[in-house]
């Protein structure tokens, strides 16, 4: 991971995803849901993290998640 966690904020991996029978993925940060991918974007997802490592997959799904914090998250 290198320079891209450098406050090592995703060792806490608070990132997680569960995937469902219909093919969505929900991306979660620290239990809540934040993001849901359908279609394309959740195979893309899920082809992505077959071949990666667990530091991986949490940079990838910071990376999806992108600055979904606004207001009065605590």
């Amino acid at each position: 991971m290198g320079s891209m966690d450098q406050r090592h904020k995703l060792q806490a991996q608070p990132f997680a995803f569960q995937k469902t029978k219909t093919g969505k993925v929900f991306l979660d940060w620290r239990g809540k849901q934040v993001l849901m991918l359908k279609a394309k974007k959740a195979e893309s997802f899920l082809r992505h993290i077959a071949y990666a490592n667990e530091e991986q997959v949490q940079l990838l799904m910071a990376k999806m998640t992108g600055n979904f914090k606004r207001g009065n998250e605590r």
